[in-house]
């Protein structure tokens, strides 16, 4: 008898949030415990903006409509859609759709993304 060597993903876990903030969780810790990595799929209003933080994790951000903008480390970098970055763990950084459009994005975070570890600033 053959193992099943796949894990297909149809219902993803929404992430109940209170700022306009869609996100659907297709693989991780809220979707099915997975604490090696977490894949959602994101759609951040116009005006959206999360405090500074230092997360315990890798986060690849991939844009796939939009912009968004991130401060790393006190720079500012801009995203479009197309491109993709690689935030490291333990490095400050904030998250912001400060532009006219929503921005759709794929989030990408190794270890899973955990609230826990975010250290987010007040």
């Amino acid at each position: 008898m053959k193992l099943k060597k796949y894990n297909l993903q149809k219902s993803p876990f929404i992430v109940p949030t209170s700022d306009g903030k869609y996100i659907a969780e297709y693989f991780g810790l809220a979707t099915n415990g997975d604490s090696n990595i977490s894949i959602a799929h994101m759609k951040a209003p116009s005006g959206w903006s999360e405090p500074f933080q230092t997360p315990e994790f890798d986060e690849f951000t991939f844009i796939i409509k939009g912009k968004k903008q991130f401060i790393i480390n006190g720079k500012k970098i801009i995203l479009s859609a197309g491109e993709s970055i690689k935030v490291e763990k333990n490095v400050r950084v904030q998250y912001s759709n400060p532009f006219e459009k929503e921005c759709e994005y794929l989030a990408i975070c190794t270890p899973a993304f955990d609230i826990n570890k975010t250290h987010r600033e007040d």
